[in-house]
């Protein structure tokens, strides 16, 4: 509605609330301004000059009505914001802290541009939604900034506690909050799912403390660790607030909050600090697209017209070179793209998907055998299916295989995809030396199981993290 026109209907509101009689008012001098018509035309009980002083007059409801309108034009409506930073800033509501661990991590975060110019960077594709989250439910906006903390923006960190994702949930806490983790995704790393779980983490950790503070402190640590140090403190007789409590908690946890506010501070005025943030426009940078049936990764960033490492930044959650398809399947695309996605699916003339699945029935099925029988290369099987070197599968094992004439037109199921597990074991030479086989007391050889490693991710300005907590 036009601002004119609703100040013209706020002030007509306004003249007919002076209308109505008012009832006689009782020797405390308190008025009423709503009493209702008893008759037409009534007669008007003359009111004493006590009373009348506390009436309210009409240049009074004039002015209350003026500042009403200004209250409201000037009311933080988040797409009055220029840009995703001014947004985050009018929605700061944590309390702050200001100690020489903040100082040193101001210091810290300052005196590296490179690193603040790359995690803004990241984090332009991501943070308008995580804002547009908090508001929804009522949240502080500066918690859009924990991931500068957790992972640099960076949805494919993995730590070394095995904490995966934008947020850093390990596999435990991940399961707890819905996150879907099989051989095909990863919902820790997926941005929408993530999101939603840490946000509805950080939302209970805050009904259970009462205290911003003290929920950050367990989403670091684990709630139970903070309670124990509540109780410590409480039979001690001492506050309970998170600097009360600080010499009680890891090094990690101490500074976690510090850092934070630290990254409050540059970002509520960066140029104090002789920064620069990146422009990030106050609307959403992607959208939604349903996936109801299978698309190899390739030809679903080949129809967005997207380079593989933007459509990968988009959805890192996909561990395989297929995509599954489902009613809760979506593929994050720029707005521009998913246009251009939707015009090329319709003309797309070949098949979406170029993968299926095998389940290795025989004991150490060997990688060159399969490669063999589903025509392509042992090289490939392995990429695919992230299958180390001199490894054999064991029975049981669901690995991805190129799909043949009879499989072309069929899906992966949801059953197949929840329950697919690969299981190796180091491969034995056709002829070894009796030196170079491990002998079990029975006299028979005995293969010595492989332990995988996955690739850990550096994640810039962060030391290792204990993760009690998740």
């Amino acid at each position: 509605m036009h601002e004119n026109s609703f100040k013209s209907g706020a002030l007509a509101a306004l003249v007919l609330a002076l209308v109505p009689a008012f009832s006689q008012a009782n020797d405390t001098g308190v008025e009423s301004d709503y009493a209702p018509v008893a008759a037409a035309n009534p007669a008007l009980i003359p009111m004493t000059a006590q009373v009348t002083a506390n009436l309210p007059t009409l240049d009074n409801r004039l002015q209350k009505t003026d500042r009403l309108m200004k209250n409201l034009s000037d009311s933080s409506d988040p797409l009055r914001e220029a840009d995703v930073w001014g947004r985050i800033r009018s929605g700061y509501a944590i309390p702050d802290i200001n100690n020489q661990l903040v100082a040193n991590h101001v210091n810290w975060y300052a005196t590296r541009p490179d690193y603040i110019a790359r995690t803004t960077a990241r984090a332009s594709r991501y943070i308008f939604h995580v804002v547009q989250e908090l508001e929804k439910r009522g949240m502080p906006t500066e918690l859009a900034l924990l991931p500068f903390i957790e992972s640099a923006f960076n949805p494919q960190a993995f730590s070394s506690a095995n904490a995966a994702g934008m947020w850093q949930f390990v596999p435990a806490t991940g399961r707890d909050f819905n996150l879907k983790q099989n051989m095909f995704k990863d919902e820790r790393r997926g941005v929408l799912a993530s999101t939603d779980a840490a946000l509805t983490y950080l939302q209970r950790l805050y009904d259970m403390f009462g205290d911003w503070q003290l929920a950050l402190a367990a989403y670091n640590w684990g709630e139970g660790s903070v309670q124990r140090a509540i109780k410590k403190n409480q039979s001690l007789g001492k506050p309970t607030d998170f600097e009360s409590l600080a010499d009680l908690m890891p090094a990690e946890t101490r500074n976690y909050v510090p850092k934070l506010q630290a990254v409050k501070n540059i970002i509520g005025n960066p140029a104090q600090y002789g920064l620069t943030l990146p422009v990030v426009d106050n609307h959403p940078y992607f959208t939604a697209i349903d996936k109801t049936s299978d698309i190899d990764v390739t030809v679903a960033a080949q129809l967005a017209e997207l380079s593989m490492d933007e459509f990968k930044a988009l959805n890192p959650q996909f561990n395989r070179p297929v995509i599954i398809g489902g009613e809760k399947t979506k593929i994050l695309l720029p707005q521009e793209n998913a246009a251009k996605f939707t015009s090329n699916l319709a003309q797309w003339g070949h098949a979406l998907s170029s993968w299926t699945t095998h389940k290795i029935t025989s004991a150490r099925e060997r990688i060159e055998t399969l490669a063999s029988k589903f025509g392509t290369t042992a090289d490939v099987l392995r990429q695919a299916n992230n299958i180390p070197q001199r490894t054999s599968l064991r029975a049981g094992s669901t690995i991805l295989v190129p799909k043949t004439s009879a499989t072309m037109n069929m899906n992966i199921t949801q059953d197949i995809a929840d329950n697919a597990k690969i299981l190796f074991e180091a491969d034995r030479p056709e002829r070894a030396s009796k030196n170079s086989r491990h002998v079990a007391k029975g006299g028979k050889s005995k293969a010595t199981p492989i332990s995988l490693v996955k690739p850990r991710i550096a994640r810039g300005g962060s030391n290792n993290r204990a993760k009690a907590r998740h």
